[in-house]
């Protein structure tokens, strides 16, 4: 795994005669140490037509300086960014490739920029001698390596914050440089002020693109907010790719999110976009939700059951309880991050990526696309309220047990959709819309909490059998089976009077069906 580090910085227009102001008057700065000039030469990667940078992203190769080796930014907010890390190498580290490979996709990485630094190195410290912020001053000069290989050389000044600084330090160091007259950089990084100055007509055209992916046009027709929605979430899934192969918390959840509700549009709106068309890449959003699934629900699972346990008094902790759970957590887990990876790592999940850009690229929209979002949009949303209104009644009418525990599952498959083709037509049918999410939410949650119950007896009932089978006792084991029959029956009571709340009378006239 790449060294990662996060990176908080400001940058500043300078010209060769630039100088920096006496830093020595920024509070808590006892003193300015000039660490001297670096040269640095950094090579920058993307794809021909610049898909890391119209993401903001940068990929460079780059020696000199203290951290030679490759380095991958991803845009975290303004001003922050998180930096991942290799050693040098002739060619890319797979880790590093790994990570951008959603943004990718099949196009090959090449050399599109490089640039040669002249870095002059200064290191504002506290009265221990800690650093507490680095202050360069770049003399830049950026040639193309592409396009006729047009150079730019400027100056500017980075202020980046020391590992755990105060921001704070940053606003008190931009007070000083602006009072010199020094203002910020309107370019963001260097590579996007290297590619705007080297080729300035196309870098228009592409920033303008930029601005437009940013500041998407009002939607005015069903089918421009069923798009909107469908382009948000493949573009939550791009994102999303790489903090799940870093195993940043609560990843693969997000992603898995973005993957059903995506599906989910695709599915509920089937008059906007043609079935036809979009049945393939919901087949292929089901199965990489699944896969998702598989390290996400064993997470679910041991929070569910180390919670469990923390709710039992000592004195009916019979046995080495935590230990076998620790065992079976370790054992069940061990290998779902790596087939997490593996499965982005594929052909079929490239396929599917390449798959969503090219729908976007030229949807299949039906006619009814082209009506008012009022009219078209309803309809969609009440037919899925239908759906859910008869798997609810369908399951409140069987007698508890394990027929009606899948019935129940199926209603929260069917309050999920609902609840997500609410959140899709929200933008166009306002408040009414999101209330109506919110009940369905309301509903989910419940249902939710009652498959998490089935989910975790059938583990508990395993566990059970294994204490069993090594001479533990399996007394706690029990108990805690006992409190989930408990918990689902009061699911089950909860149910009706939730699901009332939930279809309240004039639901059709709200929405405006």
């Amino acid at each position: 795994m790449a060294d990662s580090k996060r990176e908080i910085e400001r940058k500043y227009e300078a010209t060769a005669g630039t100088r920096l102001p006496d830093l020595n008057r920024v509070p808590g700065v006892s003193a300015v140490v000039h660490r001297g000039v670096t040269e640095l030469d950094a090579v920058y990667h993307d794809t021909e037509d610049h898909r890391l940078a119209a993401d903001s992203l940068t990929l460079r190769r780059r020696t000199g300086g203290s951290d030679a080796g490759w380095h991958l930014k991803f845009p975290v907010a303004s001003g922050i960014r998180d930096e991942l890390r290799e050693p040098l190498s002739a060619t890319l580290p797979r880790s590093l490739a790994g990570l951008v490979r959603s943004r990718v996709r099949g196009a090959a990485l090449l050399p599109v920029v490089r640039l040669r630094s002249a870095r002059d190195v200064h290191h504002l410290v506290d009265d221990r001698g800690e650093p507490l912020a680095e202050v360069v001053v770049d003399e830049v000069r950026a040639v193309r390596l592409t396009a006729g290989g047009a150079t730019a050389t400027w100056t500017e000044i980075e202020v980046e914050l020391a590992d755990d600084g105060d921001p704070a330090l940053l606003d008190a160091v931009e007070r000083l440089l602006r009072e010199a007259g020094i203002r910020p950089s309107a370019a963001a990084s260097k590579l996007a002020r290297a590619l705007a100055e080297t080729e300035p007509g196309s870098m228009k055209k592409a920033e303008k693109s930029e601005k437009a992916a940013r500041e998407e046009p009002v939607p005015t027709t069903a089918g421009d907010h069923v798009l909107a929605y469908v382009r948000r979430q493949t573009e939550a899934i791009v994102a999303l790719d790489p903090a799940v192969r870093r195993d940043l918390p609560d990843s693969v959840h997000q992603m898995r999110v973005a993957t059903r509700r995506l599906r989910s549009a695709l599915r509920t709106y089937r008059r906007i976009l043609d079935r036809d068309a979009t049945a393939p890449l919901g087949r292929e959003l089901k199965w990489l939700a699944a896969e998702l699934g598989v390290d996400r629900d064993q997470e679910v699972l041991d929070a569910r059951l180390r919670g469990r346990l923390d709710e039992l008094p000592r004195t009916l902790l019979l046995g080495p309880v935590r230990g076998r759970l620790r065992i079976r957590s370790t054992a069940c887990r061990a290998g779902s991050r790596r087939r997490t990876v593996a499965v982005l790592d594929g052909k079929r999940y490239l396929a599917l990526l390449e798959g969503l850009h090219a729908l976007l690229a030229d949807p299949p929209l039906l006619p009814a696309a082209s009506r008012a979002p009022g009219r078209a949009l309803p309809r969609a949303l009440l037919k899925e309220y239908g759906r859910l209104a008869e798997r609810v009644g369908h399951a409140l009418d069987l007698p508890p047990g394990h027929d009606r525990d899948l019935a129940l599952h199926e209603a929260r498959k069917a309050a999920k959709r609902t609840r997500y083709a609410a959140e899709a037509a929200r933008p166009a049918l306002g408040k009414p819309a999101k209330r109506f999410a919110k009940r369905m939410k309301a509903v989910q949650s419940l249902l939710g909490d009652h498959q998490d119950s089935v989910v975790a007896r059938e583990a508990l009932r395993t566990l059970a059998a294994q204490a069993h089978g090594a001479g533990e006792s399996a007394f706690t084991w029990g108990l805690l089976y006992g409190r989930e029959e408990a918990a689902a029956a009061a699911c089950e009571r909860e149910l009706p009077g939730v699901w009332e709340r939930a279809s309240r009378p004039g639901l059709r006239s709200a929405l405006g069906g």
